[in-house]
């Protein structure tokens, strides 16, 4: 009996050493976790990256399983077999249900809204640039512009899609508009400030079909997703449907608080070269103002308001827009200074206390400074994306150009502060690099 005893141990022992030989030696057979490094220098806070010696290759072309997350090459093993298929949707409706509202929430595009007149191509056509460089949802623009830039818009867009990598090109769609006004005078509108500034106005109208929509003037760069400003709209409460940032942050020096004849938004003014809407809920609201006590809809507020300030509005459709909130303020959501960063924010001393804690989001180039040397940190930063080439080293063709040209700028007062300009492409470029570049294999199974 005990011999019998004896032997059914050892038998019991050997089969579990081979189970753990089993195991043990798949495991083992699994790659290990790895991640391809590069060195990413160092400047103003910036920290080592791990990025790829992949870089030699355009993104574009890099293995498909490289930009894989872990549900796609589920999805991808799924479906090679009806089996699996029939198996994985037994095994957890709720699942499937995930990934569909994940792809639903990938294709979700932004609307931006551009007008153009007069010798403004090369200036929008970076704009859009700027825009596609980080962002990250697909992009719809929306660009409108006179009959003779009309032409040049499309034969610009044409070339520039030829020359930009296929991953850039696919995530976004345009069309070209004439400047059309709905109502009033059309060279009246057309001469209200800048030439043709006064179609903004008139976009809900004009974009029926469209329910959000982000508008900027041409000299605007993105330097971080647009996806982050157009986040906004979910701040939105219920009666708010347009979002800018306010003129000036010091009233006593803001044009709005010192000169302005007539009603203006809070103490200082907004601004409306960067404005986020929400074109669904400004059609069907209607507007208080100072002629009727019953309210407006946009289109029908537009023409008298005009008739009334036109005497005394500087400028134009801006101060058209302040006066609309001046009567109904619940209506606006403001964003904050680093969202709209003007030359104002820094000619005098700086005073946009976001941006330098985090840096500036969207710069904003009024003024002309992309064009002279009034504003030298505006324009370098301006030279550098309209000159970045979209290589694969966005670090040597991008950031280093940008960063070398600013040293020549730290005597100015804007260039003074480099980390404003600097801190969210140097943010948006490392979250660029460790999404797009960095190799994820899959780890070993425990």
């Amino acid at each position: 009996m005990r011999i019998h005893c004896k032997i059914l141990v050892i038998a019991v022992c050997f089969g579990v050493f081979l189970l753990l030989y089993f195991f043990g030696g798949n495991g083992a057979d699994d790659p290990p976790f790895k991640v391809a490094k590069d060195y990413f220098p160092t400047s103003f806070g910036i920290v080592n990256i791990v990025a790829s010696k992949l870089t030699k290759k355009p993104l574009h072309k890099l293995n498909i399983a490289q930009k894989q997350g872990p549900e796609d090459r589920k999805e991808a093993k799924i479906s090679r077999g009806g089996k699996a298929i029939a198996k994985s949707k037994k095994k957890s409706e709720v699942g499937l249900g995930r990934s569909a509202s994940k792809r639903g929430r990938a294709e979700e595009v932004m609307h931006l809204a551009v007008v153009a007149c007069g010798n403004r191509l090369e200036e929008t056509l970076t704009m859009v640039k700027s825009a596609l460089l980080f962002s990250i949802k697909r992009i719809k623009f929306h660009i409108f512009a006179e009959d003779p830039l009309a032409s040049q818009f499309e034969k610009g867009f044409i070339f520039q899609l030829s020359q930009w990598p296929r991953a850039i090109s696919n995530k976004f769609q345009y069309s070209i508009y004439p400047i059309t006004f709905s109502v009033g005078n059309a060279e009246e509108w057309k001469k209200l400030f800048k030439p043709c500034a006064a179609q903004r106005l008139f976009l809900p109208v004009i974009l029926k079909d469209v329910d959000s929509l982000l508008y900027v003037d041409t000299d605007v760069l993105f330097l971080r997703p647009m996806d982050a400003v157009w986040s906004f709209l979910k701040a939105f409460n219920t009666t708010q449907l347009a979002a800018m940032a306010p003129e000036h942050e010091i009233p006593k020096i803001g044009w709005y608080s010192r000169f302005a004849r007539h009603p203006f938004y809070g103490i200082a003014g907004v601004n409306s070269g960067v404005m986020l809407m929400n074109l669904t809920r400004i059609r069907s609201t209607l507007f208080k103002n100072s002629m009727i006590p019953n309210g407006l809809s946009w289109e029908d507020l537009l023409h008298p308001l005009y008739q009334k300030y036109k005497n005394h509005i500087t400028w134009g459709d801006q101060d058209l827009l302040n006066i609309i909130f001046h009567y109904n303020p619940e209506c606006l959501y403001t964003f904050p200074c680093q969202w709209n960063y003007r030359p104002d924010h820094c000619m005098y001393g700086s005073n946009c206390k976001g941006a330098e804690e985090e840096g500036v989001s969207i710069l904003h180039g009024n003024r002309g400074v992309y064009h002279d040397d009034k504003q030298p940190a505006f324009k370098v930063v301006y030279d550098a994306i309209h000159e970045y080439p979209f290589e694969d080293n966005m670090f040597q063709s991008l950031f280093y150009p940008l960063q070398t040209k600013f040293l020549d700028t730290v005597n100015t007062l804007c260039g003074r502060i480099p980390q404003v300009f600097l801190k969210q492409v140097e943010k948006t470029m490392r979250a660029v690099y460790e999404k797009k570049v960095v190799r994820h294999v899959r780890p070993p199974r425990k």
